[in-house]
C-alpha cells in the first residue's frame, strides 16, 4: 500500500477520553475511533490487525476439525425466553420489535440457536461428534463501557460450540478446544495465564478463562508463590486458617456508639480492631432480603453468595429496604433478632464475644456469641485477599491483573435440555446432547497485544499481527534514485504476495520514522542519502537494532522476514 493516495493519520498528543495505553496508542496510530461510549469505529490500519487475528483464530479451528458458519444477530426475543435466560440476561440484551411488534434482540451469545442448528442433524448416536464456530458481532448493554475495547456494548467474538454424545466426548471435544486456544494465544503472542473460573450466566460444569496479564485487567488473577495453582479471583476458595476462641462466653451488652456506622468509625470509637467485629451485609437477591454475616475485615464475594443462593441478581440494599428490615439506618445492622435469612462466612463460626450492629440507630451489642443467632447456612462467603493461604500447597497467593481474552465451558446437558436436542442411542433411547462453549474476544485480543507491546514511541506488533510486516520509507521524495529503488523493492514485494507498506509521502523523515514507529510497524528499511552509495538502512522496531543493507541484498533480507 502507498501512503500517498490511503486514507491514513496518526495523532501526536493522546486522546483525553480513552482510559488505557492500549487504547489511546491505537487512537493515537488511527486504529480506532470512539463514535459513542462503548462503541468504536476501526478503521483501515485496525481493521488489518483485527483481519490477521482473526486469521490466526481461524486457522486454529479450522486445523483443530472445527466448521464455520455464521448466524443471525437479529433473534427473535422467545429463543432467550425458552432457554431461561431472558430474565437472566435482563438489561443486558438490547431489545426491539419490527413493525408487526414481535420482539426481537441483539444476539448478546447464541447457545441457544446453535442446539437448534445441532438438531438438524443431531437424531443419531452415529451423527457425533462435531464442532461448530462463527466469527461475528455481538450485542450487550453494558452499565459501565470502559478500558477502550476491553469492555464495549458491541465486539466481534469467535464463538464455537462442541456436540457429543456423552461427557467422556465432551471432555475430548473441550481438550481439543483447549490446545487450539493455547496455539492461538501462543501465535498472538501474548503473556496470558488459564484460570479456574465461575460459569455465571452460561452455567455448565466447568470454565477456564485464557487472562492476558494487563495493568489495566478488570479481573484479579490469584497465583502461588510456590505451586502452579491459578484461579479467578471471584471464585478462589478462602482457607479456613482461624482456630476457636478459647475465651469464655460474656454477656450480651447493648452499647451507644453515636454516627459510629462503619467498621472503622465503630473500631476507632471502641478502639477495636476491625476483625474483632462482625458486619452484616443485607442484600436484595431476586426480589428477596437476606443477610450476609462475616468478619469485619472481609468483604463478601457476591459470585459466592449468588451461588449459595442460586440468585440471578444480587445487590446491595438500598437504604430504604435497610431500614424496612432493621429499623435502623445503614451501617448498624446486626444478626440478633433480625427476621430475615442469615448466611454466614465459616470463619465467624470461630470467633466470640464479638460486636454487632444492634440493629437500631446508633447502637452495637458487644459480647456476641452464636448463640444469639441461628444462621440459615454457613459457607465460604468472602473474598480472597493476596497473602492468603493456596487452597492446593498451602504458600501464599498472589495477585495480578488480567484482560479475559477467552473462555471455555463445559456446558453439559443445560442447553440440550432446554432446547429438546436429543438423540438416539445404540439402544434406541432418547439421550440429551453434551455441549462445550469456547469463545475469543477479538478487539479484545487486539487491545491485550497493544497493552502487552509498546513503548515510548508506540505500538510495537508482532510479524504476524501488523498492519504491515514492513514499511519502505523514502526520505526525500525528491530524490528520484530514493525513489526509484524503493518502488523497485516495493513492486518486488508485492510480486511476492508481500504485505509492506510504502511511505512515499511528501513529509519530513523524522514524521515518517515517528508514524512507523506510532503504528508498530515490526521492520522498516529506509532509502536515504545511502542509496547514492548503494546501500538502504534496515530498523527492527522492537529492539531498534539498526543496519545497512546493501541495495541488491533487500530482495534476500525480504524473503528472510516472511519466511520465504
Amino acid at each position: 500500500m502507498k501512503l500517498s493516495n490511503s486514507y491514513f493519520f496518526t495523532l501526536r498528543e493522546n486522546v483525553k477520553d480513552e482510559d488505557s495505553v492500549s487504547s489511546n496508542l491505537l487512537a493515537r496510530a488511527g486504529m480506532i475511533k470512539k463514535l459513542s461510549n462503548g462503541i468504536y469505529i476501526i478503521l483501515p490500519m485496525g481493521k488489518r490487525v483485527l483481519a490477521k487475528i482473526e486469521n490466526v483464530v481461524r486457522e486454529e479451528m479450522d486445523s483443530h476439525g472445527a466448521q464455520e458458519l455464521l448466524m443471525p444477530a437479529l433473534i427473535p426475543e422467545d429463543v432467550y425466553v425458552s432457554s431461561g435466560r431472558r430474565e437472566a440476561f435482563g438489561a443486558n440484551m438490547f431489545a426491539l420489535k419490527d413493525r408487526y411488534d414481535k420482539k426481537y434482540v441483539l444476539g448478546p451469545t447464541h447457545e441457544e440457536l446453535f442446539a437448534m442448528c445441532a438438531a438438524m442433524d443431531g437424531k443419531s448416536w452415529k451423527d457425533f461428534p462435531y464442532n461448530l464456530y462463527q466469527i461475528q458481532t455481538k450485542y450487550r448493554d453494558e452499565t459501565r463501557p470502559r478500558y477502550g475495547l476491553i469492555r464495549v456494548r458491541e465486539f466481534i467474538m469467535k464463538d464455537a460450540y462442541s456436540f457429543d454424545k456423552d461427557l467422556e466426548g465432551l471432555d475430548v471435544s473441550y481438550a481439543n478446544m483447549y490446545d487450539a486456544y493455547c496455539k492461538i494465544f501462543d501465535r498472538l503472542d501474548l503473556n496470558y495465564k488459564i484460570v479456574k473460573a465461575d460459569t455465571g450466566l452460561m452455567g455448565g460444569l466447568l470454565s477456564e478463562e485464557y487472562q492476558a496479564i494487563s495493568s489495566i485487567g478488570e479481573d484479579i488473577v490469584v497465583g502461588c508463590e510456590s505451586c502452579d495453582f491459578s484461579s479467578n479471583e471471584e471464585i478462589t476458595e478462602v482457607i479456613d486458617t482461624m482456630e476457636d476462641d478459647p475465651a469464655e462466653e460474656l454477656e450480651m451488652e447493648k452499647i451507644y456508639t453515636p454516627n459510629a456506622g462503619t467498621i472503622e468509625e465503630v473500631s476507632t470509637f471502641l478502639g477495636k480492631r476491625p476483625e474483632d467485629f462482625i458486619k452484616t451485609l443485607i442484600y436484595n437477591a431476586d426480589g428477596n432480603l437476606v443477610a450476609f454475616v462475616l468478619p469485619g475485615d472481609r468483604e463478601l464475594n457476591e459470585t459466592k453468595a449468588g451461588k449459595l443462593l442460586g440468585a440471578i441478581e444480587l445487590n446491595l440494599a438500598t437504604p430504604e429496604e435497610v431500614k424496612a428490615a432493621t429499623g435502623a439506618r445503614i451501617g448498624f445492622a446486626g444478626p440478633v433478632g433480625l427476621n430475615l435469612p442469615i448466611y454466614m462466612d465459616r470463619q465467624v463460626a470461630h470467633y466470640k464475644n464479638f460486636i454487632v450492629g444492634a440493629n437500631e440507630d446508633d447502637y452495637h451489642f458487644k459480647n456476641v456469641n452464636l448463640s444469639q443467632f441461628t444462621p440459615t447456612a454457613v459457607a465460604d462467603l468472602t473474598q480472597v485477599r493476596e497473602g492468603d493461604l493456596c487452597p492446593k500447597c498451602g504458600h501464599k497467593l498472589t495477585f495480578e491483573h488480567g484482560i479475559e481474552v477467552g473462555n471455555l465451558f463445559k456446558l453439559g446437558e443445560k442447553y440440550s435440555k432446554a432446547m429438546d436436542l436429543y438423540y438416539s442411542d445404540q439402544n434406541n433411547q432418547l439421550r440429551p446432547v453434551w455441549m462445550g462453549s469456547y469463545g475469543i474476544g477479538l478487539e479484545r485480543c487486539m487491545a491485550a497485544v497493544a497493552d502487552q507491546h509498546n513503548d515510548e514511541y508506540g505500538l510495537i506488533w508482532p510479524d504476524e499481527l501488523a498492519p504491515f510486516r514492513v514499511a519502505l520509507v523514502i526520505v526525500s521524495m525528491k530524490d528520484e534514485e530514493q525513489k526509484a529503488q524503493a518502488l523497485k523493492l516495493y513492486d518486488y514485494a508485492r510480486s511476492k504476495g508481500y504485505d509492506v507498506l510504502l511511505d512515499d509521502r511528501s513529509e519530513r523523515a523524522g514524521v515518517k520514522f515517528k508514524d512507523m514507529e506510532l503504528i508498530g510497524i515490526p521492520h522498516r528499511i529506509t532509502f536515504g542519502k545511502g542509496v547514492k552509495d548503494g546501500k538502504a538502512e534496515y530498523v527492527i522496531r522492537k529492539t531498534g537494532e539498526k543496519s545497512e543493507v546493501e541495495l541488491d541484498q533487500l530482495e534476500a533480507l525480504l524473503d528472510s522476514i516472511y519466511g520465504a
